[in-house]
């Protein structure tokens, strides 16, 4: 399961809209990749399309679909939204990485 916060959710639909994607009937695609200075990085775009082997969940009406291998990586995470001066952007709070670099887009297991 993959957890979606209050303010993440407000900019998924905000930024789903902007590039023509419907956030109650598209999807937001999560995924890990190698890469990275942790050794794996997170990859996060629009999608309106699931594959039969992709994994899909709802949290607080945002439809997340992850492929199989990354969803090892990925249970328990939560998708936060950082703005403001010092702001990030799209967080992802995983409670299975041991390590993750300065900027939090890349962790290793």
């Amino acid at each position: 399961m993959i957890k979606v916060s209050d303010t993440a959710k407000k900019k998924v639909v905000e930024l789903m809209t902007d590039e023509g994607f419907n956030a109650t009937t598209d999807f937001v695609r999560v995924g890990v990749k190698s890469g990275g200075c942790s050794g794996l990085s997170y990859e996060l775009k629009f999608d309106n399309s699931k594959a039969d082997e992709d994994k899909m969940f709802e949290d607080n009406d945002v439809r997340i679909i992850v492929d199989k291998r990354s969803f090892l990586y990925l249970v328990g995470t939560t998708l936060e939204y950082s703005g403001g001066l010092n702001g990030k952007g799209f967080v992802f709070n995983n409670p299975n990485a041991q390590r993750t670099c300065g900027c939090g887009e890349s962790f290793s297991l």
